[in-house]
């Protein structure tokens, strides 16, 4: 049984890390944290376990293993924090906001008694994985381009404090807005989908809508455009938005010399496989999870199997390609030009 303790104690943590946990029948909820102590102290009351005063007291205490739902600024220093004490830790994403932090918590790891997995959750629902497979046994041929996208109506209506003073939108919280929220799942996703990493990016963050309390744009991006070019030749497109006001859209199309692949287009099909004499290949495999439909994101089970294994299923090296990427993504559009991945 491992004694589970929750550091940031928002809506992520509540929809979705606590009722997985709840779910497990190898986690006991042991412990919360939150600056919000009234929150933790709540969530205490409901589920069981203490309500920490401080990140240092709960890591101090005899829980095996951590959630951090924090806010994006904070998850380098306490999964660093984390692994020092010997937990186990689940750090949701982006992981950190500078490479050099990801880098340190990538060392931290190998140093570290407990696993470090970071919750690229796109890699773990049954249609993403059953859409890999497929590609890899060339379902389409040569994959030769791909647009993949997610995007919702904004963190504001969504967020436990939600409203425009949500932490999503400020600089010194939040760091990157859309491009960290979402963008990096896509990015994580297609690489994974495509068992390549990207080497070059064009890219433009911009504020199309969103506004503070002040009335002025916000300080981080509500929009991502990314042109990214695969090492293996591919070249597509990702789009991360936080002004999808017709419904969320968390798609991949991608188009292989021998067919095309669609992936969460369609309701009833989660892959639809179009082969050029006409014919079509359909799979209801799933249902991708929306944050007005919560459903099981698997990371739960997957972070107790990888504390059973003593391995992490995403590991954070796993997934530095994709921060290089977004990483990347940035510097392109604070330049204006084409960055290469990895220099």
């Amino acid at each position: 049984m491992y004694h589970i303790g929750i550091i940031g104690c928002g809506k992520i943590a509540q929809v979705r890390h606590i009722p997985e946990y709840r779910a497990n029948k190898e986690c006991k909820l042991a412990g919360f944290y939150d600056l919000n102590v009234q929150r933790a102290q709540g969530l205490a009351l409901a589920y069981g376990g203490k309500a920490y005063s401080s990140v240092e007291e709960l890591l101090s205490s005899d829980i095996d293993a951590v959630s951090i739902c924090t806010a994006n600024k904070t998850h380098y220093e306490i999964t660093v924090k984390a692994l020092a004490a010997g937990k186990h830790v689940l750090c949701e994403k982006p992981m950190a906001l500078s490479l050099d932090a990801c880098r340190s918590m990538v060392e931290a790891s190998r140093k570290a008694k407990g696993i470090l997995m970071i919750d690229q959750n796109q890699r773990l629902t049954p249609t993403h994985q059953k859409a890999r497979d497929l590609i890899g046994q060339g379902a389409i041929g040569k994959v030769i381009s791909f647009a993949t996208t997610f995007g919702h109506g904004g963190p504001e209506n969504w967020s436990v404090d939600p409203g425009k003073s949500t932490w999503f939108f400020d600089r010194k919280i939040a760091g990157i807005g859309a491009m960290a929220d979402l963008g990096v799942h896509k990015t994580d996703l297609i690489q994974y989908l495509l068992s390549d990493t990207v080497a070059e990016v064009t890219a433009r963050l911009c504020t199309l809508e969103k506004k503070g309390p002040d009335g002025k744009p916000i300080g981080v991006d509500d929009n991502a455009f990314c042109i990214y070019r695969m090492k293996g030749g591919a070249v597509g497109t990702m789009r991360a938005s936080w002004t999808f006001h017709g419904g969320e859209d968390n798609s991949t199309v991608i188009y292989g010399t021998e067919g095309t692949m669609k992936i969460y287009t369609d309701p009833r099909f989660s892959i639809i496989v179009n082969h050029p004499d006409g014919t079509q290949d359909c799979y209801a495999v799933d249902t991708i999870q929306t944050n007005d439909n919560q459903t099981t994101s698997h990371v739960i089970d997957a972070f107790v199997a990888s504390m059973q294994a003593g391995s992490p299923a995403i590991s954070a090296q796993s997934v530095m390609p994709a921060m290089e990427a977004v990483f990347a993504a940035i510097e392109s559009s604070e330049t204006g030009r084409t960055v290469k991945v990895g220099t």
